[in-house]
C-alpha cells in the first residue's frame, strides 16, 4: 500500500454518488475538500463517524469545506444509509475500489490478532488546487471529526 502524504496532488476521480449521479474531484476545484473513506454504510462504527461529520456539518462548510463519504457500498444502500442518519453530504460508491486502493486506503489490518485485507478508515483534507493538505490513515470512527477539528483550527 502507498500512503499519500501532505503536499501530494490528490488523485482524480469520478464515481457515482447515492442518486448514481457522477461526482468528481474537478467538480469541487476551487473548494476545500475533506474526503473520508468507511468500510461500510450501516455498520456502527460508520454510522458514528457519518452522524458525527453530518453533526458538525455547519462549522465545516462555515470553514469552507465540503464533506465526501466513499465507500464499496453500492449506492441503493448508500441512499438508504444517508436517508435513515439525515446525512447531507454525498457517499460515493467504489465497489471495484479503483480509488479507495490510489488513495492507499486498502491495506493490511488487524482484529481479534486475525491478519487481513481491507479498507482501512481514512480521511484527507483536500485543498483548491487539488493538493493533500492532511491525509490521516487509521483513524477511529468515534472522536475522528472533533480529532480534525482541532488539526484543522476550526
Amino acid at each position: 500500500m502507498t500512503e499519500l502524504t501532505s503536499g501530494s496532488k490528490a488523485p482524480a476521480f469520478k464515481l457515482n454518488n447515492q442518486d448514481e449521479t457522477p461526482v468528481s474531484l474537478a467538480g469541487f476545484k476551487g473548494q476545500k475538500v475533506i474526503l473520508y473513506f468507511y468500510p461500510a454504510a450501516s455498520t456502527p462504527g460508520c454510522t458514528k463517524q457519518a452522524c458525527d461529520f453530518q453533526e458538525n456539518m455547519n462549522v465545516l462548510k462555515k470553514a469552507g469545506y465540503a464533506v465526501v463519504g466513499i465507500s464499496p457500498d453500492a449506492p441503493a444502500k448508500l441512499t438508504k444509509f444517508r436517508k435513515a442518519e439525515g446525512l447531507k453530504f454525498d457517499l460515493l460508491s467504489d465497489p471495484e475500489m479503483k480509488v479507495i486502493k490510489a488513495y492507499g486506503a486498502f491495506g493490511e489490518k488487524s482484529m481479534y490478532g486475525k491478519i487481513y485485507e481491507g479498507l482501512i478508515r481514512s480521511t484527507f483534507v483536500i485543498d483548491e488546487k487539488g493538493k493533500i493538505e492532511h491525509a490521516l490513515y487509521n483513524v477511529k470512527a468515534t472522536g475522528h471529526v472533533a480529532m480534525l477539528r482541532k488539526v484543522l483550527e476550526i
